[in-house]
C-alpha cells in the first residue's frame, strides 16, 4: 500500500520555465554584493618568508613611517612606554633607585682600603653572625 509507485509526470517547457525563473528570482533575492572586505581576526595568519635570492623581492621599498614608529614603540621595554606599571609583575623591579644610597650610608668616617666593599660595613644593611659553634671552635 505505501509502496505504490506513482508516474512520474514529464513538466512540459512552460512548466520548466516557470521552475527556473522562481529559482532565478529566488538567488536574486538572497544574493548580497560585498564592497568592502577585511581580515577575518579571529584567523591565524602564516607568513611566508621571501627567496633571498630572487630579485623582485629584494627591492627597495619606501619606508612606512606609521609602521617603522609602531614597531620601534613595540621594542621599547615597559619602563619607556608608560609611565607607571601596567600589570603586578611589573611592580617588581619598577623603581630601580636603591632604597638607601651608598653615600648616605657612610655613616663611619672609617677609610677602607681600595679591595673592600664600603655597603658591607653598612650595620642597617648586613647582619652578620659573630658568634656560631664554628667560630667558637676555631677561635
Amino acid at each position: 500500500m505505501a509502496g505504490h509507485p506513482r508516474e512520474k509526470v514529464i513538466p512540459d517547457e512552460v512548466h520548466q520555465n516557470q521552475i527556473l525563473r522562481e529559482l532565478y528570482h529566488k538567488e536574486l533575492r538572497t544574493q548580497k554584493l560585498y564592497t568592502q572586505y577585511h581580515v577575518n581576526p579571529l584567523r591565524k595568519i602564516h607568513t611566508i618568508t621571501r627567496k633571498p635570492m630572487s630579485w623582485h623581492d629584494n627591492l627597495e621599498e619606501p619606508a612606512d613611517a606609521r609602521f617603522l614608529n609602531l614597531i620601534h614603540h613595540t621594542a621599547q621595554g615597559p619602563r619607556k612606554k608608560y609611565p607607571e606599571t601596567q600589570t603586578e609583575n611589573q611592580e617588581v623591579g619598577w623603581d630601580l633607585e636603591p632604597l638607601v644610597s651608598v653615600a648616605s650610608s657612610s655613616g663611619n668616617t672609617r677609610k677602607h682600603s681600595g679591595n673592600v666593599n664600603p655597603e658591607r660595613h653598612d650595620r642597617r644593611l648586613n647582619h652578620f653572625r659573630v658568634c656560631s659553634d664554628i667560630t667558637l671552635y676555631k677561635a
